[in-house]
């Protein structure tokens, strides 16, 4: 169990720390007040309702996974292609190399909490094998449903570069993959990587993996921008005006994977509801939005379809066009449809 905290920071990574501006009081800050709204008097509740309540908050029968055609997703194209495999799991061709984010492809999100939090489907781990070579893993921030070291000892050995959040540089190490592999990325940090510019954008969140390091690495987005598409990763992280500088300053995005899932009123500043994910998609001049950070774990109390109704609802409302494919779907920006999958499950 003491593996799956990561790696302790030393005093020359604290060094690099205390150096980003958006360190202070000895630990990372979000650019507005960001807090739970949860006395302890709510805990017991909350965490009653967590473990006993499970009615609809998890699918019935598990949810499929297409299975995975390495040819035709590693076929050459001049345009994107995307694999979502539930929760914020996304595999993507950019310019004839493959991204992998936030790769928690694991069956459990709580591995070191008394109770287990099971995934919506089965034997995603195994995707691992069929992948191509990982050219490059991004990693938004260090919470478990992100980062996953089962997940992570499957893809090392294949898997040529990282980037990651600040801070995060040392659980990879820690689980034995070399420094020279990996890069830390402060917020607004860019880089290109193979044609693609790369920049790590904010979010409102907050990072940790025990007691003792909660905000002690950074938590963001991702921005991807290539000759032909540009692509915006929201990251997880609560409705703010960071939205707003992200399109000011690199939009607009031809298509946006926005954090829709896992949200509770008591928690809003922390997660967005659907809602506020279709005017963040907005707000960072996002043409066409797919949500992300659901159909994959019950880490909130509401029903697993909740989000998807409720953001596909707003999105007619505000006539933002959508993608919404399978989990395991390969998709292209230009060939996809609005698809209602999980309308057939119960």
């Amino acid at each position: 169990m003491l593996k799956q905290f990561g790696g302790k920071i030393t005093k020359i990574e604290l060094e690099k720390y205390k150096n980003s501006p958006h360190w202070q009081d000895g630990k990372f800050q979000n650019l507005e007040e960001t807090s739970m709204s949860i006395e302890f008097k709510d805990v017991p509740q909350l965490l009653h309702k967590q473990i006993f309540d499970r009615e609809h908050r998890m699918p019935s029968s598990p949810i499929p996974i297409e299975s995975f055609d390495k040819g035709q997703f590693t076929a050459e194209a001049d345009r994107a292609k995307l694999i979502w495999y539930g929760h914020s799991v996304v595999l993507m061709r950019l310019n004839g190399k493959t991204l992998l984010i936030d790769p928690m492809l694991g069956d459990n999100a709580s591995p070191i909490a008394p109770f287990t939090t099971k995934r919506f489907s089965e034997g995603s781990l195994n995707f691992i094998d069929q992948f191509p070579q990982i050219d490059l893993l991004l990693l938004s921030h260090d919470h478990y449903d992100h980062l996953d070291l089962a997940s992570i000892e499957k893809l090392k050995h294949k898997t040529s570069h990282f980037y990651v959040a600040l801070g995060v540089k040392r659980h990879l190490v820690a689980w034995g993959i070399a420094p020279e592999k990996i890069e830390e990325f402060d917020w607004w940090d860019n880089k290109t990587f193979e044609n693609i510019q790369i920049t790590y954008t904010p979010s409102r969140h907050f990072s940790g993996r025990g007691l003792t390091d909660r905000a002690k690495s950074l938590w963001g987005g991702w921005a991807f921008k290539t000759e032909n598409e540009s692509i915006y990763f929201s990251g997880d992280g609560g409705y703010g005006k960071h939205f707003k500088e992200v399109g000011k300053r690199l939009g607009p995005f031809d298509f946006g994977l926005m954090e829709c899932g896992q949200y509770n009123e008591k928690w809003q500043l922390l997660h967005m509801f659907p809602e506020e994910a279709i005017k963040a998609a907005k707000d960072a001049r996002v043409q066409k939005a797919m949500p992300v950070h659901w159909a994959g774990f019950a880490l909130a109390l509401h029903t697993w379809k909740d989000p998807i109704e409720r953001f596909v609802a707003e999105a007619e409302k505000e006539k933002m066009p959508i993608i919404t494919p399978k989990i395991g779907e390969m998709f292209t920006l230009q060939n996809s449809t609005e698809k209602y999958w999980w309308e057939t499950l119960e």
